[in-house]
């Protein structure tokens, strides 16, 4: 009786811990145990720790103490040389005779899901279909696309600074108190003394009128070629951060959704469970009131019952709250009505175990973040080149047209004829020295990208890093999960003998209700092997960079 107390308050502990799992939303949030090793969602480069139980090694081979063989990392080469960061050649990396933007790869099947046949009032999502709607709702991806239309409108802006600049201007002016010049006397008097005082002589009328319009074209400008190229490796970084949130959303709504559908078979499962107890519960009762069976035995049962139906309640809290969570995920309100159309298929470990090869065709480039900072790398560059530009000269052209006049009635500048003017040349600006200004503003920036460069560096160690750990996780799930699918079979085989057993006569209700207990467990731990299996091959695909590969 001990140790069936025992077991039933582990499921439930387990129950609870998911329950407070999902129930804190991070940046990243998912359902369930993070697998030991795997990367992280939305991790910097660099952070992420190896795993505790020393699983990742540096060099190819087998890991110590568990026998998984850890493949090579592709495109690095036996003397440790570094890739440059230079555009990619070869092929993107997807999953080979798989056509889907979300790509989990779980062999024939790419989701690894099979039709549901749920019933609901709300509308019904497939995976893919559930990431393609917060692709478009995500309130994060909105913001990434309103920052590219902002991006647009500054390369627009940039680009304007090449065209013709016109403007006009209106003026009219009340000479109050007209200020007057001093000439020397002898300018009106030439027999006047040299010593005589200067006369004071009014030049202008008391009303001024003009009215200009300017014309200038910029003719040649080094800094402003400079900025049209660096336009459109701007237009390129906003999309590739609008493409790096995409492939985040797609990881988050994968996990909520796996979370979902293991939640869902665990609740099938205890109902499955719950209806067997009952009826070996009516069978035993039955047996008692004949006098076979202790009361006792009967009693047992029952607490087994009230247990498994408090078990149950707790997983159809999880399920509520894993709804909750896809929902936010995909940009719902917490209140809408969603169903899933796909549910976990019955997979055998054979099945899935070709996940777990090296493909040969990755590249860095793959990864959304390695191309990004290739694209902030050449932002830098080119923000060298534009300040180096600033010691060539600039020409410009410009044209003024326009009209004035003056009097000194205020009427007369209203009935008289206004005088034209024009003018039309060229500018010619030449910096000649600027206190070292720009020698010291290229001195910083030169830093600013040797930092990138260096992040570059670090940032391919770490997806080697991330990549190792995906692949060690996902030997170490799917080995469990094997291991786990046995035990649940051996499980179900233990009850089955227990319970012909007991009903013979040759064993105690105490073997049939460990056996229960038993097999309860085997099949708890089956499902969080399951999950942690599904959620390792996400993260293995968002290390390969194929986890989605949309527009």
């Amino acid at each position: 009786m001990k140790r069936n107390s025992t077991l039933l308050i582990a499921a439930l502990c387990l129950s609870t811990s998911w329950l407070r799992v999902v129930a804190q939303v991070p940046t990243q949030p998912s359902v369930g145990q993070q697998p030991t090793g795997a990367a992280g969602s939305g991790q910097q480069p660099g952070a992420q720790q190896p795993a505790g139980t020393g699983a990742v090694v540096a060099e190819p081979g087998v890991t110590p103490g568990t026998g998984v063989v850890v493949p090579g990392q592709p495109n690095t080469s036996a003397a440790g040389a570094v890739p440059s960061l230079n555009p990619a050649t070869g092929p993107v990396n997807l999953q080979p005779n798989v056509i889907s933007n979300f790509n989990s790869g779980l062999g024939l099947a790419p989701t690894g899901l099979r039709p549901s046949n749920q019933q609901s009032n709300g509308k019904s999502f497939t995976l893919q279909e559930a990431i393609d709607f917060a692709i478009q709702k995500n309130v994060n991806v909105r913001n990434s696309q309103l920052d590219a239309i902002s991006a647009e409108a500054r390369i627009k802006e940039t680009k304007a600074g090449a065209l013709p600049q016109v403007a006009g201007s209106a003026s009219l002016t009340d000479n109050l108190i007209i200020q007057r010049a001093f000439l020397p006397a002898n300018f009106f008097d030439q027999n006047a003394s040299p010593d005589a005082p200067a006369v004071p002589v009014q030049f202008g009328v008391n009303y001024a009128g003009n009215a200009t319009v300017n014309l200038n074209q910029v003719i040649y400008s080094a800094s402003l070629n400079v900025g049209l190229r660096a336009a459109a490796t701007y237009r390129e970084l906003a999309q590739r951060n609008l493409q790096s949130s995409k492939v985040t959303v797609a990881e988050q709504v994968a996990k909520a959704y796996y979370g979902v559908l293991v939640a869902v078979e665990r609740a099938k499962l205890l109902d499955y469970n719950i209806g067997r107890l009952d009826t070996l519960f009516n069978e035993t009762k039955a047996m008692n009131q004949q006098g076979f069976v202790e009361k006792l035995d009967v009693q047992r049962l029952e607490v087994q019952a009230n247990n498994l139906r408090a078990e149950r309640q707790n997983v159809q809290n999880l399920i509520e709250l894993s709804y909750t969570l896809l929902k936010f995920q995909m940009g719902l309100g917490v209140n809408d009505e969603i169903a899933l159309s796909e549910q976990l298929q019955d997979r055998s470990v054979e099945d899935l175990r070709p996940l777990i090869s090296p493909d040969p065709t990755f590249q860095y480039q793959s990864r959304i973040e390695y191309s990004t900072l290739e694209t902030q790398i050449k932002l830098a560059e080119q923000d060298i080149e534009l300040t180096q530009k600033g010691y060539y000269p600039s020409v410009s052209g410009f044209a003024n047209y326009g009209y004035n006049s003056g009097r000194n009635v205020f009427s007369q500048l209203i009935t008289a004829p206004w005088l034209n003017f024009g003018t039309v040349g060229l500018s010619l600006q030449v910096p000649i020295f600027d206190g070292f200004q720009k020698r010291y503003q290229i001195a910083q920036k030169r830093i600013t990208l040797q930092k990138a460069q260096n992040n570059g560096e670090l940032l391919r160690n770490s997806i080697d890093l991330q990549i190792r750990q995906a692949s060690i996780t996902l030997n170490n799930g799917l080995q469990t999960l094997q291991t786990q699918q046995r035990n649940r079979d051996l499980a179900q085989e233990i009850v089955r003998v227990s319970q012909i057993k007991y009903k013979e006569g040759v064993g105690s209700s105490i073997e049939v209700q460990n056996a229960e207990a038993s097999l309860r467990e085997a099949q708890t731990n089956y499902f969080s092997s399951l999950y942690d299996f599904l959620i390792a091959k996400v993260d293995q695909d968002r290390s390969l960079g194929r986890l989605y590969v949309g527009n």
